[in-house]
């Protein structure tokens, strides 16, 4: 059984619209797209690429999709990762797209569908996507949550984590690790339910110790 990983470029105050460019996302009168790219460095990307390369399929929601289809294509294979996502299966989740012009698409009916994937695929990543990843976690299929977290605050725009997110707790695949320029990267996988406890038995205990 494989996993589906969710990836997320995510602000201090938890937006994750439009990082890449400033025409990605105005959706609601956004400002500030393009915010990532004062803090990419070689490092931080490297880490990235490293995410990519280990995806067998793409899973997108519809209009991360059409970013990504009307970017990647465009990309010679001699960048790395419009190779791989050129190259691999993708799956977008739609009720409105016909027939889609990015080679090697799929499109999905509903979110649950997308659960399935993990039956043909070792590693099936999300970018972006936050509706359709909101809809994934409350069915409780995500298997993965890779974050990188930069050192800015917006105030405005698109969160993903908000009402409706399910109660769940995840551990940390590997330590965190950070970049020259202020972001960290964080790597989890679902765990289990929620623990809930006293920090005085938590006190204690370590008084003793």
């Amino acid at each position: 059984m494989g996993i589906i990983v969710a990836n997320m470029f995510l602000t201090l105050d938890g937006v994750y619209q439009a990082p890449g460019g400033v025409d990605e996302d105005r959706e609601d009168g956004f400002e500030y797209g393009g915010w990532q790219a004062p803090f990419a460095d070689e490092a931080s990307g490297e880490s990235i690429g490293e995410q990519i390369q280990r995806l067998d399929a793409l899973l997108l929601g519809r209009k991360t999709y059409d970013i990504f289809a009307s970017y990647w294509p465009k990309m010679s294979d001699d960048h790395p990762v419009a190779a791989k996502f050129n190259a691999v299966p993708k799956y977008v989740v739609s009720t409105t797209l016909g027939e889609p012009e990015w080679a090697g698409t799929t499109v999905l009916p509903h979110a649950m569908a997308a659960a399935h994937l993990r039956e043909q695929y070792d590693q099936v990543h999300l970018f972006g996507s936050g509706d359709l990843l909101r809809s994934l976690f409350t069915e409780d299929v995500v298997d993965r949550l890779n974050l990188w977290l930069y050192p800015i605050t917006l105030g405005q725009g698109k969160r993903f984590f908000g009402a409706g997110t399910i109660p769940a707790s995840f551990s940390l695949v590997e330590p965190a690790r950070s970049f020259d320029k202020g972001a960290v990267s964080l790597k989890y996988q679902r765990s289990g339910e929620v623990e809930t406890g006293d920090m005085d038995d938590v006190d204690a205990r370590s008084s003793v110790e």
